[in-house]
């Protein structure tokens, strides 16, 4: 049984719709070309940072999310960014005596959001409070650290493959790839990804079966 589910955040527990369409406003480009660009930059296996580079060639993305906070235009994460399946699954692992924590590559603010909404998890953590990011092997130590389970009794869910499945593998902890997003449906039957993940997910909800299972 598994004693600890740590979920990624982007694409995995909340929507990226949101986070697209406004660096789109703010780069003055229609909404629909951004997210085609962040869909191209999925298919090359790249990062999805590369998709602002295209649309504004030479950008410092540093820079720009400070400009953007600075004018009052940065982060913003909120309930209606929640995946609907979030709270219901989170709580019943809880009911059913499993740690959640929810532990990304995301920022300081985004942390600070995220633990605004009041999540039924025990920790929320992100690269930014770390200081480490995804794939660094440190970052998965960092997360076995506050897991308080064994790494085979750990369970990581995220969408990407690079970021979560073939890191959290190597770290030793099980791993559930779910088909979310871009990354998530791209990737869902690549063979690398199937054959590292332990199991393969359609919603958050299966991990009910996972963990009684």
């Amino acid at each position: 049984m598994m004693e600890t589910i740590v979920f990624d955040v982007g694409e995995t527990i909340t929507r990226d719709d949101g986070y697209w369409a406004s660096w789109a406003d703010w780069l003055n480009v229609p909404r629909h070309t951004l997210s085609a660009l962040v869909g191209a930059v999925v298919a090359r296996g790249l990062d999805n940072a590369e998709a602002l580079r295209l649309a504004r060639p030479g950008i410092d993305v540093a820079a720009e999310y400070h400009a953007r906070e600075t004018a009052g235009r940065g982060e913003d994460l909120g309930e209606a960014d929640l995946y609907d399946d979030v709270r219901p699954t989170l709580a019943a692992l809880r009911r059913a005596g499993v740690r959640v924590i929810i532990a990304g590559n995301q920022t300081v603010r985004a942390g600070e959001l995220l633990r605004d909404l009041d999540l039924p998890a025990d920790v929320i953590v992100t690269s930014g409070d770390w200081g480490v990011a995804k794939p660094d092997p440190a970052f998965f130590e960092r997360v076995l650290e506050i897991a308080q389970a064994a790494p085979d009794r750990t369970l990581y869910v995220g969408d990407h493959p690079a970021n979560d499945v073939f890191p959290a593998k190597a770290a030793g902890l099980r791993v559930a790839h779910v088909r979310r997003g871009p990354w998530g449906h791209l990737w869902a039957d690549d063979a690398d990804v199937a054959a590292a993940a332990d199991w393969r997910i359609d919603n958050l909800g299966q991990l009910l079966e996972i963990v009684s299972g």
